[in-house]
C-alpha cells in the first residue's frame, strides 16, 4: 500500500492508473474550520443511516444527512433519500470548494463519525443518480481519519490521512475502477464530519 506523506500539490494525481483524485490539503485553516464543525455539528439534520442488505434492515451509528438544489431522490444502500434545502453555511462551503475544484455541485451528502470506531466499508460512488465521470469533492471537519483507495483488479492500495478542514476530489473514471473505504480504529476518540459535494443528474 501506497501512503501519501510527501508535499502537498493539489495538480498530483494520488492514483497510478484509472482514476483522478487531487488532495488539496487544509483548505479551511484554525478558527474557521473549527467553527464550521461546531455549526454543523448543531444545525445540520442527522438521521442514522439505513441499509438494506439481502433483504434485512440495519441502522448503522454512523449519522447521514442529504441536502441540494432540489428535493432529489438519491438511492443508496437500497435505500431512498430526499434532499433538504441549503442551510447558509452550506452554501458558503460549497462555494469554498467550487472555487479550488473549478466545479460546480448540486448536492452534498454529510457523513458525521462519533468515534473511530465508525467507518465506511469498501464501496464506490457509482450510483446512476450521480453524473457519470462527475467530480465529488469531500471535505473533512474534525478528526484526522485514514482514507483508503483499493483497484478493484490488481487489488493496489493508495491509502492518505485526511486532515481537519481538507479537502480531497475523486473524478473521471475512479469510480469505474477504485473502491473506497474509511477504516475504523480505536486510536481515534473524537468526531469528524464529511461533507461530500456531488452533482446529481436532473
Amino acid at each position: 500500500m501506497k501512503l501519501f506523506e510527501e508535499i502537498i500539490d493539489p495538480s498530483n494525481n494520488l492514483l497510478p492508473y484509472d482514476g483522478t483524485v487531487h488532495y488539496f490539503g487544509k483548505i479551511l485553516k484554525g478558527e474557521a474550520a473549527d467553527k464550521y464543525f461546531r455549526v454543523l455539528f448543531e444545525e445540520v439534520a442527522w438521521r442514522n443511516d439505513e441499509a438494506v442488505i439481502f433483504g434485512k434492515h440495519y441502522i448503522t451509528k454512523r449519522k447521514v444527512a442529504w441536502y441540494g438544489d432540489q428535493p432529489y431522490e438519491y438511492k443508496y444502500s437500497n435505500v431512498e433519500r430526499k434532499a433538504l434545502p441549503w442551510t447558509d453555511t452550506l452554501l458558503q462551503l460549497k462555494a469554498t470548494i467550487e472555487q479550488h475544484t473549478k466545479t460546480r455541485y448540486n448536492s452534498c451528502l454529510l457523513n458525521l463519525y462519533h468515534t473511530g470506531e465508525e467507518g465506511m466499508a469498501w464501496h464506490s460512488d457509482d450510483e446512476k443518480d450521480l453524473q457519470k465521470h462527475g467530480s465529488i469533492a469531500s471535505l473533512t471537519l474534525g478528526a484526522e481519519r485514514k482514507f483508503a483507495f483499493k483497484h478493484r483488479e490488481s487489488k493496489e492500495k493508495v491509502a492518505l490521512y485526511l486532515s481537519h478542514g481538507s479537502l480531497l476530489e475523486m473524478k473521471g473514471n475512479t469510480q469505474d475502477y477504485w473502491m473506497h473505504r474509511l477504516p475504523p480504529t480505536k486510536k481515534v476518540k473524537d468526531p469528524r464530519i464529511n461533507l461530500t459535494f456531488r452533482i446529481m443528474e436532473i
